[in-house]
């Protein structure tokens, strides 16, 4: 029985992949370096804001600290996750009416809790997360279980007993690895692992109209 649905932020709940490829093209190319083709590719321990950080660093050997780095990366987006990105259509629907139906919320993203709650205070959804586990708290990130893992005990329920929202490759291995029944939803940055994604997930969907038939499928009360 599915007591939680626990949804990943960037590419699944809000529009805003486009705009970290952009943030990342910058952040190389002012210091003069040419971004590679397979800049992400091989993260080696997880995709978590710390480890992304530790990887740039340590990949192209920058100067700042994995602290600036990651300070540096959050003046570059604050304005637009406070006030420009916007949540995909009929996601904030699909939360209200899970909350009605008293199903826990998680949030287990990559991001940083700053930008969370900047973009899901600007999109009239953050009180309705039960438990917010981000990128920059001492877990390994995605594709990695960690983070989902903490999710589930901060929400006081099994593993088993939650469904995770995802829209990437390494979301959807984390969550597997974790326990948990795992739905993709497409985003246009996650076409390249459409083979993957499908092979892995228990279910695609294209919008959250889709989403919302699959939950009902799957006996979720909405």
């Amino acid at each position: 029985m599915i007591k939680a649905i626990i949804f990943d932020l960037d590419g699944t709940l809000v529009d805003s992949m486009s705009l970290w490829r952009r943030v990342d093209e910058d952040f190389l190319t002012i210091r003069g370096i040419k971004v590679p083709p397979d800049l992400f590719d091989n993260l080696p321990d997880g995709n978590s804001f710390i480890q992304t950080a530790q990887y740039f660093k340590d990949r192209f050997d920058l100067p700042e600290s994995v602290d600036e780095i990651m300070k540096i990366w959050t003046a570059m987006v604050e304005t637009y996750y406070s006030s420009r990105i916007y949540l995909k259509l009929g996601a904030r629907e699909l939360l209200l009416n899970l909350k009605k139906a008293n199903y826990k919320l998680g949030l287990g993203t990559s991001n940083s809790l700053n930008l969370a709650r900047r973009s899901l205070i600007f999109n009239d959804v953050w009180h309705l997360f039960d438990a917010v586990v981000t990128g920059d708290m001492q877990v390994r990130g995605k594709p990695h279980p960690d983070i989902y893992y903490k999710c589930a005990q901060e929400l006081v329920v099994l593993p088993q007993s939650c469904l995770v929202v995802e829209d990437t490759e390494a979301g959807i291995r984390a969550a597997k690895t974790a326990g948990m029944a795992a739905i993709a939803i497409y985003d246009e940055d996650s076409v390249k692992q459409h083979h993957s994604i499908l092979h892995l997930a228990d279910a695609f969907v294209m919008d959250y109209k889709e989403l919302r038939s699959e939950l009902i499928k799957r006996s979720v009360m909405i």
